[in-house]
């Protein structure tokens, strides 16, 4: 980035100006071939009018002589669209660091969460928090996302597990996501996370209650865009989480669930006849369960910093791609089994334990993560009528956003054309 932001910057919505870029990554697919997934433009232009994508072109098309646009950002370095976290606990409290490092002394993540460690820990960090003291944190970690390229986070509930202390989560979502100068936020209603102490064991009680009366309040609140349910061994089971999700969708949210992360008890199938928007996780999951989320147009989330703690195996990456499934990539930013703010280290973990391509993990985290989210039409790519959300690398090329540098190299980030993360 040879120039600042400058004035054009600053002069207000209407006066629109010129992001100038070596190498622009539209993720545009009506710019992409077979030979260029990402739908490359060298030596481009950006024009930003109000917020959004006005053009976008070769500067020579876009700069033409006599043009009184203003190149607000030149940017040396690789120019991607905002990046799109599809899976995070992001509105936690507290820290789970003595259980991180039992774990990599080798102990077993579900001993732990049976020992009252795990999810119950943080239970109990968030019902203590007040709502303030959850956005106020919520609001730092996102600010800390923004300057690693991210500008917009898929935000779960689901450390309170009783409807006080999850909807004071959700309401520490909205206060965050009222705030322009964050990445926007997408709250998600983790219904079914784990069983409070409480609920004495019984699950099915626990999910009944969810379903008649902790789910309509809090959609009636306007508090969530989706409800997710963790599906798996020693979680719920299909036949709880069903109900739970099937009253979701009657509310009018969206579902998505997590899948497959210790065992394969069949939440693929279950996501796939509910229409949900991703199922996350898959380390465990059938040839019938990949089948019914390509029929369905189910979106996998991939979550490899959390396999990476957990010294998982990865999920059937090649299958799920072979049958079509489009591939996310998210950080999972937990105090637990994926304590990052991260989505660039996800993205590099994917790429190299998972063998995503780099046009795979890019995608995954832009258009294919915005799709998910229910953002298409808003952000996700390079292109007239999207907002202006776009990322200035402090790198060559796209290959290198994807390699593991553990410190954050986005120059500039924009949310709606303005400002929200700068270094150097």
């Amino acid at each position: 980035m040879t120039a600042p932001p400058g004035a054009a910057l600053a002069e207000g919505p209407d006066r629109p100006f010129v992001v100038a870029a070596r190498r622009l990554v539209t993720c545009d697919p009506s710019r992409a071939s077979a030979a260029d997934p990402l739908g490359v433009v060298e030596d481009a232009a950006i024009v930003v009018r109000g917020g959004a994508i006005e053009a976008v072109g070769r500067r020579e098309e876009i700069l033409r002589p006599g043009s009184d646009l203003e190149v607000a950002i030149e940017a040396a370095g690789v120019v991607t669209p905002g990046l799109v976290d599809c899976h995070t606990h992001a509105p936690w409290v507290g820290s789970r660091d003595a259980e991180y490092a039992v774990r990599m002394a080798g102990g077993d993540y579900e001993a732990i969460a049976a020992a009252g460690g795990g999810i119950v820990a943080s239970m109990r960090a968030v019902r203590s928090a007040t709502t303030d003291e959850l956005a106020g944190a919520l609001r730092a970690r996102l600010r800390r996302m923004a300057a690693l390229g991210v500008t917009a986070v898929e935000a779960k509930s689901g450390y309170g597990l009783d409807e006080a202390a999850e909807r004071k989560q959700l309401e520490a979502v909205a206060e965050a996501g009222r705030d322009a100068r964050l990445p926007r936020v997408v709250p998600t209603y983790l219904a079914l996370h784990a069983l409070p102490p409480e609920a004495g064991g019984d699950r099915a009680a626990y999910a009944g209650a969810v379903a008649r009366s902790w789910l309509p309040a809090i959609a009636g609140a306007g508090l969530a865009r989706y409800v997710d349910a963790y599906i798996d061994r020693g979680a719920f089971s299909v036949d709880e989480a069903r109900p739970v999700l099937e009253r979701a969708r009657a509310l009018g949210l969206g579902v998505r669930v997590h899948v497959g992360q210790f065992a394969d008890v069949g939440g693929a199938e279950l996501a796939a006849a509910l229409g949900a928007a991703s199922a996350d996780h898959l380390e465990h999951v059938a040839p019938e369960g990949i089948a019914a989320l390509a029929r369905a147009g189910v979106a996998a989330a991939l979550l490899p910093v959390a396999s990476f703690t957990l010294r998982q195996e990865p999920p059937p990456v090649a299958a799920l791609r072979a049958a079509g499934v489009p591939l996310l990539v998210g950080s999972d930013a937990n105090p637990g089994t994926a304590p990052t703010e991260s989505l660039p280290l996800a993205l590099a973990l994917a790429v190299r334990l998972y063998g995503l391509t780099v046009a795979e993990a890019v995608l995954g985290a832009t258009r294919e993560a915005a799709r998910a989210l229910g953002l298409d039409g808003v952000c996700g790519a390079v292109r007239p009528g999207l907002r202006a959300d776009l990322v200035v690398w402090d790198l060559p090329h796209e290959n290198a956003i994807v390699q593991p540098w553990g410190a954050p190299r986005a120059r500039a980030v924009l949310r709606d054309g303005a400002l929200i993360a700068a270094s150097g």
